[in-house]
Order: C-alpha cells, then structure tokens, then sequence
C-alpha cells in the first residue's frame, strides 16, 4: 500500500549521529520527531507584547514535546501575570494545562466588565494596599506617583533579584519595562509599562490598578517615600529662605531625610500636572 508523507503528522528530521560503512562512506542517521501544532488567539493588550504578524490574529504555534499552557504563553512574550482567563477548546484551564495537538488557545486580560464568575480567573487577588516597587529605569515615574501619593520604593540600584524580593517580603507590585521579570515564577503582581513617558506611565498605573479615587498629592516625600508631617512655621524658620519666610505659612517635613516642603511656584506647576491627569481619567 502507498502511504502519502502528507498522511502523517509534520515530521522533523534531526540528524543523531553518523557512522562508517565498510563500503567506505559516511552515512548520516536521523532522529524523527512529530511536529505538533495548537492555534493560539490574544486578545486585547496582550497583543502588544507579540510581533505585527501575531496581533489580534488566531496564529499556528508548533512545538515537539508538550508543555504547559504557561510556558507556552511565555515563550511567545506574553508574561503570566498580564493573562487572566485561558479557554482551551472553549473550557477554562489554568497555568498547568499541558497542551496537547490541535488545541484551540484563547488568553484574555482582567475583564473590567464581563461576568465571568464561571471560570478560573489567573491573576492573583489585587493588594490590599496599593505599594509599588519600580525598576531602575522607571525614577521619575517614582517621583510622580510619591507626588500623587503612593507608596512607591525606588533605588537606582536595585538588581532584578532585588525587585522579587522586595515585591514578595513587601506585597508590592513590581512596575518594570523588563518583561522577563514578570514571567519569573514567584511573581505575583506587577505591569509592564507600555509607554517609555513618565506622564504616560502615570496614568497607565492609575487605570491599570484603579487607583484614581486613592489619590493624595502631596502627602508623601518624592525623594524617600515617606509620609509628611505638617509642622509649625516657627520650627523651620532658619531653614527656609527669606522670600518663603515672608509669603508661605504652611510647611511639611519629610521624617526621614528632613526634606521642608511649602507650596511654592514648584507646587503650582505640580498642580497642573495632577489636573491634566484628573481631566484624562474623569473625562
């Protein structure tokens, strides 16, 4: 009987080794392999993680050895903690689901609006207080979040080892341009900037993790991080100049580094700043 090479699955030849035949010649042996192949679709701000080819497009992925869904996901540059809801073959499956051939693979992000109380949500539940932990690349996306009032910890030192750590002793979300952070199996929070604009990347943060109605300007020091305390005239007085003598009355001190704050013409142009983001997030 004539069996067709297009009768069976892909196949790939790899060469193993060779040996001598006595006939004087070389001859190669080959290892088979059978090519497996799953259809995969990403939907919404996944794809801005793939090439042009794979955005907003259902794409074939083949593979030899069957891995999980995860590892899958991850190696076409999508990291773990941007995917919410995997349905294979329309039925919810988590991270662990070992892919099999012809498998129909649809990844979407946190749904904002749909009910999906039916299937295996993936994300971790949010923090319960909103702390950050940035990047060495992301200092003045830092300075703007402490100036609105969050908890962000920031060193222009800090390795990747030390983001995990922090993020996971701390409970804080890691915010990083580097997505290979994010697909380190202890992650558990964090978010790709899309954006390399600090003003940007602010209201990426804000709409990502919903954090318009927790916004404080002011309140925290933008060069440590800790919380303000309103002190009296009187105690900064040899520590302000005489122009700020004369037209301020209310002052702040930072606790750790004793930094003074009052609002001057620096305060103004701040102010603006937070009213163009109050005008993109309110509308």
């Amino acid at each position: 009987m004539y069996l067709s090479i297009y009768s069976f699955p892909t196949l790939l030849f790899l060469p193993a080794f060779f040996h001598y035949r006595a006939s004087g010649f070389y001859a190669f042996r080959f290892l088979v392999y059978f090519m497996h192949k799953a259809y995969f679709r990403f939907y919404e701000e996944l794809n801005d993680f793939l090439p042009p080819e794979k955005k907003k497009v259902r794409f074939i992925h083949e593979f030899i050895d069957r891995a999980s869904v995860k590892d899958m996901i991850e190696s076409l540059g999508v990291p773990h903690l941007e995917v919410d809801l995997i349905l294979v073959n329309a039925r919810s499956v988590d991270f662990s689901y070992l892919v099999s051939d012809n498998d129909e693979i649809s990844i979407y992000p946190v749904f904002e609006s749909f009910n999906i109380a039916e299937v295996s949500h993936l994300r971790p539940k949010p923090l319960r207080e909103p702390k950050f932990i940035a990047d060495i690349h992301l200092g003045r996306l830092a300075r703007y979040l402490r100036m609105l009032g969050f908890d962000v910890l920031y060193k222009n030192d800090f390795t990747k080892d030390d983001l995990v750590n922090f993020s996971l002793a701390q409970r804080r979300a890691i915010l990083t341009r580097d997505r290979s952070i994010l697909k380190r199996n202890e992650v558990t929070h964090g978010y790709w900037l899309r954006s390399e604009e600090p003003k940007k990347q602010v209201k990426e943060v804000i709409e990502r993790f919903q954090l318009e109605k927790d916004i404080k300007e002011f309140s925290r020091c933008m060069e440590c991080n800790s919380l303000l305390n309103k002190v009296e005239k009187e105690s900064v007085i040899d520590q302000i100049p005489p122009k700020v003598k004369e037209y301020q009355s209310d002052f702040y001190r930072c606790p750790l580094c004793g930094r003074i704050y009052w609002k001057g013409s620096h305060y103004e142009k701040m102010k603006e700043l937070i009213k163009q983001w109050d005008s993109d997030f309110y509308g």
